[in-house]
């Protein structure tokens, strides 16, 4: 079904992010990336109260590759 969009301003898009208007078959991502992080990491608001003990980030990973991205081009 067509969509109707009526105007539009994007002030910015970072270099990893998707615009997007109208009908869309499919969107995929043209790179992947691992982050690692702790216990409350990744906490965002005002008033964050974390109570953490014995915190240990596991890095190891075995496998050969996670996401494959042959096909994205």
């Amino acid at each position: 079904m067509p969509a109707i969009v009526g105007a539009v301003q994007v002030v910015n898009i970072s270099s990893s992010g998707t615009f997007n208007i109208g009908d869309v078959y499919r969107i995929e991502p043209y790179s992947a990336t691992k982050t690692y992080a702790g216990a409350g990491s990744f906490n965002t608001g005002d008033f964050i109260r974390t109570t953490t003990t014995n915190n240990q980030t596991q890095v190891l990973d075995s496998d050969v590759a996670d996401m494959n991205q042959l096909l994205n081009v």
